[in-house]
């Protein structure tokens, strides 16, 4: 809205011509949604559900239990106002905010619950979001992409696009889903996600000198979107003021599930799927081969292979089981419950560990994705 105004505005006063500034918007985007979150949310967290405990965790989530959690619905509601007033956006990108928040809502749906929705459920809400969101893309954009290593620039039809991108955006939700765990971990490789996303949008494929210097096709509304991820980063980062150990508060199914997707989405805008590989490397590896696992022992287990852990079975039964399938119950899943069990760190061992990982792999694979070419 101020992007839009700033003109009118301007003749009142002269300043006011700097919120027609993508970099002052960003800049002002960031700070206010940070300091709303960091502010409201103490104040309103009570009125969250409470945590029952994930028994799947290393510790049998009795570090959890109790905490309000689901406050990925409150920071994303307490921005709306932050986002009406600093984000230029058309009727396609509301498209894609929209399906962000659908995302939001799910993922709160199941925190409050009782009785946990059941992994179909869950999947099929996520696919149907994941959709929409790729069509709004899609219309807003159009297909075109650019890859790694190569100078071709491909024009991908809508028939094309939408499930690939789909399929993209289903991913990086639930392996951000699956990262989260250790208090603060999700959160904070997610906050590194998205400032070099917003970096990459505004100062890459939003820029169009640099743009053209790195033959990286130009988006013109590339900038906007950085306005967007940076916002949201800002209160992610307020978010995690309280979530630093010990967490006060946890983001939940909620908070995750948008964050994830919301990553998905930057990478797409960006014009490069590759681009999720450099920007969310730790996430993927922690979180998305604890999917693949599950997909892998269940196809064993259609095949006929016996995939229940060693540790249930006779000794006879265990020595007959394939490696495969032995191998995969050996290392633990997440990997930071891995890291926790069997390596014995720590939660803040685990957590500036895989931040310090993520801050070296994502500037060095930015180079040998992007320069290369």
């Amino acid at each position: 809205m101020l992007y839009w105004l700033a003109e009118d505005l301007a003749r009142v006063w002269g300043p006011f011509r700097l919120l027609g500034s993508h970099l002052m918007l960003l800049a002002a985007g960031t700070l206010a949604a940070g300091l709303i979150v960091w502010w409201a949310l103490p104040r309103l967290w009570h009125r969250l559900p409470r945590d029952l405990g994930k028994g799947g965790a290393a510790d049998g989530g009795a570090a959890a239990k109790g905490k309000p959690t689901g406050a990925g619905l409150l920071v994303s509601l307490l921005i709306v106002p932050v986002l009406a007033l600093v984000v230029p956006m058309n009727g396609w990108a509301i498209g894609v905010v929209v399906s962000l928040y659908f995302c939001m809502l799910f993922g709160y749906l199941d925190d409050r619950s009782t009785k946990p929705w059941g992994q179909l459920r869950k999947g099929l809400l996520d696919t149907a979001v994941a959709l929409a969101a790729a069509y709004f893309l899609y219309r807003g954009q159009g297909g075109r992409l650019w890859f790694p290593l190569v100078k071709t620039v491909v024009d991908v039809p809508m028939s094309v696009y939408v499930p690939g991108a789909a399929l993209l955006l289903w991913f990086t939700m639930n392996a951000t889903n699956c990262s989260d765990g250790v208090d603060g971990l999700a959160g904070t490789l997610t906050l590194l996600s998205l400032f070099a996303l917003a970096g990459l949008l505004y100062g890459v494929v939003g820029y169009l000198p640099v743009a053209r210097y790195l033959l990286i096709p130009h988006n013109p509304e590339g900038a906007r979107w950085a306005i967007l991820v940076a916002t949201l980063a800002g209160a992610l980062a307020g978010y995690l003021w309280h979530n630093a150990e010990p967490s006060r508060v946890l983001m939940g199914d909620a908070g995750s599930r948008l964050l994830g997707m919301l990553v998905g989405v930057a990478v797409l805008v960006a014009g490069n799927p590759f681009l999720i590989f450099v920007v969310s490397p730790v996430v993927l590896v922690n979180g998305g081969t604890g999917l693949l696992k599950l997909v892998l022992l269940r196809v064993l287990r259609r095949v006929g292979f016996d995939v229940r852990p060693p540790h249930l079975l006779s000794p006879e039964d265990a020595r007959r089981q394939v490696v495969l399938v032995k191998a995969l119950h050996r290392i633990r899943f997440p990997l930071h419950d891995h890291c926790r069990q069997k390596m014995g760190w720590k939660n803040p061992q685990v957590l500036m560990r895989f931040a310090l990982i993520q801050a070296f792999l994502t500037p060095l694979l930015f180079v040998i994705i992007v320069k290369v070419r």
